[in-house]
């Protein structure tokens, strides 16, 4: 079963406090983002496996530990998943990069792929979806399920600030993948947007409207 990680850290909590201000522009919501995203992959790659491997010290020979077999993929869901990558590439340089986009149907509410670019070993790596705001769960469930359609197994979720209705719809409709949560707010208003939240993340990364 999934578990959801709630994060603790005082320099995550403090740097998510500052991305809530309206007045935090985008040169610095997007720094910070990426900030919190780096220290949200610290915190989410704690129980990767690890490997003993003799190596050549300028003195001596020993024993260090390596990262175990499976290597990592970070996987955005656009727009607003992009500003995440950076952050999490600081950490884990090796890690290859797929893309997935998605958009609501205005008729069905429902989210429709209209891109997925993946690394062609994707299914042998750790994959961690990644998107600053989880609201109602739609895409990221939408994006898991693409995934595990292309055979894609081990799957993470990070998101900075979630909402409990998408952590219950995304965490039944995938009890297999752990989710990451920056910070865990109240509710959805009638708009479907989280609150307190911060707003449109994509808007406030790109500058858009």
């Amino acid at each position: 079963m999934g578990k959801i990680h709630i994060m603790d850290h005082p320099l995550i909590q403090h740097k998510i406090g500052i991305i809530r201000r309206t007045e935090t522009g985008s040169r610095d919501f997007r720094t910070l983002i990426s900030e919190i995203a780096m220290l949200m992959c610290y915190e989410a790659t704690r129980d990767l496996d690890l490997v003993d491997v003799e190596v050549d010290t300028p003195i001596c020979k020993t024993t260090v530990k390596e990262l175990k077999g499976k290597k990592m993929a970070v996987i955005p869901i656009l727009r607003a998943g992009l500003g995440m990558v950076d952050g999490m590439l600081t950490m884990v340089p090796a890690a290859k990069v797929g893309h997935i986009g998605l958009y609501r149907d205005p008729e069905t509410a429902l989210p429709v792929e209209y891109y997925c670019k993946l690394p062609k070993d994707c299914a042998e790596r750790d994959v961690f979806v990644v998107d600053p705001m989880l609201a109602t769960g739609g895409s990221a469930a939408a994006a898991i399920t693409m995934l595990k359609e292309k055979g894609v197994k081990n799957i993470r979720f990070m998101c900075i600030i979630a909402a409990p209705e998408g952590v219950k719809k995304l965490s039944e409709e995938h009890p297999d993948v752990d989710i990451y949560i920056g910070a865990m707010d109240d509710h959805l208003n009638d708009h479907k947007y989280i609150v307190p939240g911060l707003g449109d993340a994509g808007d406030r990364i790109f500058g858009t409207k």
